[in-house]
């Protein structure tokens, strides 16, 4: 097993979506190790707020599509859900190493192998708990190699009245008039689902300091699309 290689892509940065999830379970150390090794630049997570309080790694808002477990994440205590073990892509074996991931862990494997944090902070969150997660990786010497995204802009303007100096991408899957003046009336670049690019919105973001993130792409075809349209960042599951 291996990424499919993207032999010219210009300027564009390619970032691993939940790690590289084509080759190891999604969003787990072994996923992020396997982008920490290769030429990727970043490394794209997902955190959630447990019921205790408590900082977790894990996409969905429900447990059951990669567990079994029929349960809302954020219902779940940290403990409990650090028990969890998942199996692997096969959907047969039992690894001890495929567990939830803390955002320490997570964010020491983007240390150790000098990669960008690119940090999804899943639905809406207490201003203090945003605050709380960026302390914990200024902490770690890590925040100025750390991208925020959220579909939650709330999240992020939370984000900058405490770190205004953060980088931040609002994710959207379009961009009217609306969500424009929102991005750039608070300083945000975007991250676009893939199937909204097109060039004239490139330029548009670009005309307006705005950089372009795209995901998920995961063929040829749509990484040499995106290149032509000019956006910035790649995040993909395959494509390295």
């Amino acid at each position: 097993m291996n990424t499919i290689k993207v032999e010219d892509k210009g300027n564009i940065r390619m970032i691993a979506h939940r790690g590289v999830s084509g080759l190891e379970l999604e969003n787990t150390c072994p996923a992020f190790v396997a982008a920490g090794v290769k030429s990727y630049y970043g490394i794209e997570t997902d955190v959630h707020v447990t019921v205790d309080g408590k900082i977790i790694v894990f996409h969905d808002d429900n447990l059951k599509r990669l567990t079994g477990i029929d349960k809302v994440v954020e219902e779940c205590t940290f403990d409990e859900l650090r028990a969890i073990r998942m199996t692997d892509k096969d959907g047969v074996t039992k690894r001890n190493d495929l567990f939830l991931p803390t955002l320490e862990e997570y964010i020491s494997i983007c240390r150790k192998y000098e990669k960008e944090a690119v940090l999804e902070l899943k639905n809406p969150m207490a201003e203090e708990k945003v605050w709380e997660i960026a302390a914990t990786i200024e902490s770690m010497g890590w925040l100025e190699r750390t991208t925020f995204i959220s579909f939650a802009g709330e999240n992020l303007v939370n984000l900058r009245k405490k770190y205004p100096k953060a980088t931040a991408q609002f994710l959207t899957c379009k961009v009217d008039e609306e969500e424009f003046r929102f991005m750039v009336d608070n300083k945000l670049d975007a991250d676009l689902c893939g199937t909204c690019v097109t060039k004239e919105l490139v330029d548009k973001l670009h005309a307006a300091g705005i950089v372009v993130n795209c995901w998920t792409l995961d063929t040829l075809e749509h990484a040499q699309l995106a290149k032509a349209y000019g956006v910035d960042f790649i995040t993909s599951n395959i494509l390295e």
